[in-house]
């Protein structure tokens, strides 16, 4: 498919009927499991990105998260979005010319946080804030690209829900097509986000004690659910289950929970 044609197709999943899941890959190789596994839509996780580099959330450059997108995004024919973080720079121009260099790798959306990575100050200011994102909107004019702003009250120590709604508000009204809140403690929570604007809201599986099945969310009127660094993290556990059992068992047991190569082949090959 064409780029245009993958965004239209990431555009229309947001329409429903219902929510949609998308997946969050961290390679190639697991793109493609996940595209043979039927899923509509993949996005990146700067969690798993970093991880893939031995590194931690928040330091990977632009230019290295931009080539695992493009690895992700030649990986299968499916519309991918991307953790664009901060846009990689505080200054609206920055984020412009993120979202620019985004879609000329070929991905067809991706997300810009209202997040400082300063822990003196974590949140931009709201009218700074929302002036990144306008600056986003106004680069992806034009471009095969849906723009996803976030407000991380929630997991960066300020749990303060109605300045969350405001700074979503304010998203949507500098042109975000998607509005994502990451970390919200409850379903009466997630019900007031979506109740207090008009565009499609994400929301984000992964923490403990704050996921919920796909029948909650959709009724709360959640359009979009991402799994973050969750799929990553598992493959992660089984990778140090296996290891311990090794070095303090000498035993093998995790060989009878391990998918077989040529069921992992044939997940892979459909993903062309």
């Amino acid at each position: 498919m064409t780029g245009a044609e993958k965004a239209a197709r990431f555009r229309s999943l947001h329409q429903g009927p219902g929510a949609f899941v998308i997946a969050n890959p961290w390679d190639a190789g697991s793109a493609r499991v996940l595209a043979g596994l039927g899923f509509q839509a993949l996005a990146t996780s700067s969690g798993a990105a970093a991880g893939v580099l031995g590194r931690r959330d928040g330091q990977v450059s632009r230019d290295e998260a931009l080539a695992q997108a493009r690895a992700i995004v030649t990986a299968t024919d499916l519309p991918v979005s991307a953790d664009l973080e901060k846009g990689f720079g505080d200054e609206p121009g920055v984020v412009a010319e993120t979202i620019r260099m985004a879609a000329a790798v070929g991905l067809v959306g991706g997300s810009i946080e209202d997040a400082t990575g300063n822990p003196d100050q974590p949140l931009f200011d709201l009218g700074h804030a929302a002036e990144r994102v306008a600056a986003a909107v106004e680069a992806a004019r034009g471009l095969p690209f849906v723009l996803t702003a976030r407000s991380e009250n929630f997991l960066r120590g300020r749990p303060d829900l109605d300045d969350t709604i405001a700074r979503l508000q304010a998203f949507e009204r500098a042109g975000a097509d998607v509005l994502f809140a990451p970390g919200l403690p409850d379903l009466v929570s997630i019900r007031a986000v979506c109740a207090a604007v008009s565009k499609p809201v994400n929301f984000m599986v992964g923490i403990k004690g704050r996921s919920f099945s796909m029948a909650e969310l959709e009724a709360a009127g959640v359009r979009r659910v991402s799994l973050a660094t969750s799929l990553y993290r598992t493959a992660m556990t089984a990778l140090v289950d296996a290891g311990r059992e090794i070095m303090a068992d000498g035993t093998f047991g995790y060989l009878d929970r391990a998918i077989v190569t040529a069921e992992l082949n044939t997940l892979m090959q459909g993903g062309t």
